[in-house]
């Protein structure tokens, strides 16, 4: 069964290229997007359970990724939120982690590490 993915990103390029590496990894599925924090929480509030992974960048279209972490505290204890930004600095960590985030990547720098993490997390 493959992860369930919720990708919040509101740069299309990026979009457009992380949805096929995620599949090309077989065990990942992109089941939504969101360019912006309200339509991010409005999605997730509708499918409360159904998603794996949730990936949220923290700069959107309108709010914050950091706004959608903090709203999936008290998920379940299988759901995973990680962090893919390009603003991975030891002050952004920290505060994506103290607002529930399980993990943050670096766009630029740490996608292997990302792509391994969602091999990790797959159902």
């Amino acid at each position: 069964m493959p992860l369930a993915v919720f990708l919040v990103e509101d740069n299309p390029r990026i979009r457009d290229n992380l949805i096929p590496a995620l599949a090309d990894l077989g065990s990942a599925s992109v089941m939504a997007t969101a360019e912006s924090e309200d339509e991010a929480i409005g999605w997730l509030d509708h499918h409360r359970g159904q998603w794996d992974l949730a990936v949220v960048d923290l700069f959107l279209k309108h709010g914050s990724g950091l706004g959608v972490v903090r709203w999936c505290v008290g998920r379940h204890s299988r759901q995973r939120v990680v962090v893919l930004t390009n603003y991975a600095t030891d002050a952004t960590r920290s505060a994506c982690l103290e607002a529930g985030a399980d993990q943050v990547f670096d766009k630029s720098t740490e996608l292997e590490k990302f792509f391994d993490y969602c091999l990790v997390t797959s159902p």
